[in-house]
């Protein structure tokens, strides 16, 4: 993508699960993406900062800060960013009703697309029974998932030295263990199921790292995916439509000049 490039502009994007400190942050990628991608409202769906992980170590390199600038600077330029808290940054979650900087902290929201649907926006992590009543089993899993991610990284950088594209080993092995497909399962429908209950046409969510688009449950089930695996967003066309962005499928990564994107896109943001 040349630097003359226009970004697309959408009327919504949702992106979640970014856990900017730690290791397994996309980073660069998601500057990329914010680069080449516009849209008059931003929705970040929970778990931007990983405050789980910033308590054990700090991690905090220029990247991570690119992106909060970045998101701060399309604030001021008059795009609205609506902020869901998480789980793993619940430290927001004392600050519902306030804006910094322009960012609406808010604990849910209802979006009304532009074909008159209304979905509940939502981060997710309140229909995890395994974060809500055993928060230490979630950091036991949590400490075990940035293990998979730090040799998820490793593995890709030597994909790409091979002429290989992006492959995600801890998303793999995720959808290959029955238990963790039916739980993928079971909380795709608790949340379709509040959907119900808040009676609107669908949910966008994030937490379980997993994009979805689908109506299984009898409303349209949407979740954005994360910034440490797929690298995924979605985005609201101008007819209402939604669609899941797979950055890294955007990009060739497997292209020598794959390198040189990721590098323009830190120096622009």
């Amino acid at each position: 993508m040349s630097e003359s490039t226009k970004p697309h502009r959408y009327r919504a994007l949702f992106i979640s699960d970014v856990h900017l400190g730690t290791w397994g942050c996309q980073s660069d990628l998601l500057l990329d993406f914010l680069k080449h991608n516009d849209a008059d409202t931003f929705y970040l769906v929970g778990d931007m900062i990983d405050g789980w992980r910033l308590k054990s170590s700090w991690y905090w390199p220029q990247a991570h800060n690119d992106v909060v600038q970045k998101l701060l600077r399309k604030g001021r330029k008059g795009t609205r960013i609506v902020y869901l808290p998480g789980n793993h940054d619940e430290f927001l979650r004392d600050y519902y009703g306030t804006h910094f900087g322009g960012i609406e902290v808010v604990e849910t929201a209802i979006h009304t697309a532009a074909d008159g649907k209304r979905y509940l926006v939502i981060h997710g992590d309140v229909f995890d029974v395994v974060v809500r009543h055993a928060k230490w089993l979630a950091f036991l899993g949590d400490g075990a998932y940035t293990t998979a991610l730090t040799l998820n990284t490793y593995l890709n950088k030597a994909r790409r030295r091979l002429g290989l594209t992006y492959w995600s080993l801890s998303q793999w092995a995720k959808l290959k263990v029955k238990n963790a497909v039916n739980y993928i399962g079971k909380f795709e429908e608790a949340v379709a199921d509040e959907a119900k209950r808040h009676q609107v046409d669908g949910v966008i969510c994030g937490h379980i790292h997993h994009a979805a688009i689908h109506d299984q449950f009898g409303v349209r089930y949407v979740n954005c995916g994360d910034w440490v695996e797929s690298c995924t967003a979605i985005a609201e066309h101008e007819d209402g439509r939604l669609e899941i962005i797979s950055w890294t499928r955007k990009l060739e990564l497997a292209s020598p000049a794959s390198e040189d994107v990721i590098a323009e896109a830190r120096a622009a943001a």
